[in-house]
C-alpha cells in the first residue's frame, strides 16, 4: 500500500479544527470543538449516541458547514471547499454503511475509488489490484461485491477508501456488525493503514476494544462538546467518561 500523492497541493502533516460550533435550528449540535490529527496517528472519537461525531465529520468533510471556528489542512483553510475537492486533496472518509456499488466487482469497485484521484483506467485497475492484494482480497477480486460475507464487503469499502490515496482517513463506526474475527481483521488492516501510508486515521467506533487497542489518543465528545482527550490509559481511568459513556465496562 505504497502512498504517492496525485495532488496539486503539498502534503498536510495535520488535520486541525478549532473552536468549532454547529447549529441545527436553535440546537447547538457542536459547541466549541477543537481536534487535532497527524499523519501516522490514530485519533479515537468516541461519545453517546447525539454526542455529535458525525456532525463533526461531516463538519471535516465538508458536507455540513459550520457558523463559528477553522477546519485547516495542513495550514489551508477549507471553507468554501467541496466534498470532492477534499477528498482530492488527501481527506478522505467511509460511512457507517459500506455503500458498495453493488452491481460491480470488488476489483471494479476499489478502481472506481483510484479513478477518483484523476488517473487513467489501466492504472486504476493496476492500483486496485494491488490495494485489493494487500489487504487479502485478491482472491475476491471478479466476485460482485453484493455476494461477498459482510466483513469482507466492509473490506471492500475500506480499499476503495485507501484507492483514493487519503493522507486522513475518518472512518465512521468501521467495526459495525462485524463478528470478533473479522474484527481482528479489521484491526489489522488500520494498523497497516498507520504504518504503511502514514495516513492520520480519525476513528468513530462503538466496540471499544477497537478503539483503545488502535488509538494513539482518544477524544470524547458529550453533547456536542469535549468532555475528555488523553491516551488510552488516561481516558480509561477518567471519572468523567466513565460517569459520561463508558460505565463499568471493562476495557
Amino acid at each position: 500500500m505504497e502512498q504517492t500523492s496525485r495532488s496539486t497541493s503539498a502534503t498536510a502533516s495535520e488535520l486541525t479544527v478549532s473552536e468549532i460550533v454547529v447549529n441545527f435550528q436553535g440546537l447547538r449540535a457542536i459547541d466549541r470543538v477543537s481536534l487535532r490529527l497527524a499523519r501516522g496517528e490514530v485519533l479515537g472519537l468516541i461519545g453517546p449516541n447525539g454526542a455529535g461525531k458525525t456532525t463533526l465529520v461531516n463538519v471535516l468533510t465538508g458536507f455540513q458547514e459550520v457558523d463559528e471556528g477553522e477546519v485547516r489542512l495542513g495550514g489551508a483553510d477549507m471553507r468554501g471547499w467541496k466534498p470532492h475537492e477534499r477528498s482530492r486533496r488527501g481527506l478522505v472518509r467511509t460511512f457507517q454503511s459500506v455503500l458498495p456499488f453493488a452491481g460491480l466487482t470488488a476489483l471494479e469497485n476499489v478502481e472506481a475509488g483510484a479513478m477518483a484521484q484523476g488517473i487513467g483506467r489501466k492504472a486504476a485497475r493496476a492500483e486496485a489490484r494491488e490495494v485489493l492484494a494487500a489487504l487479502g482480497l485478491a482472491d475476491k477480486a471478479e466476485r460482485r461485491v453484493d455476494t461477498l460475507p459482510f466483513g469482507e464487503e466492509r473490506r471492500v469499502g475500506i480499499a476503495r477508501a485507501i484507492a483514493m490515496k487519503p493522507q486522513f482517513l475518518l472512518m465512521d463506526e468501521p467495526g459495525a456488525g462485524l463478528n470478533d474475527a473479522e474484527c481482528d481483521e479489521l484491526k489489522t488492516v488500520i494498523q497497516r493503514i498507520k504504518g504503511e501510508i502514514n495516513c492520520g486515521v480519525l476513528l468513530i467506533e462503538h466496540r471499544m476494544s477497537l478503539v483503545f487497542g488502535l488509538s494513539d489518543r482518544i477524544q470524547v465528545l458529550q453533547q456536542g462538546a469535549t468532555i475528555a482527550i488523553g491516551t488510552p490509559d488516561q481516558i480509561r481511568s477518567d471519572p468523567k467518561v466513565r460517569a459520561a459513556y463508558l460505565g463499568d465496562e471493562a476495557i
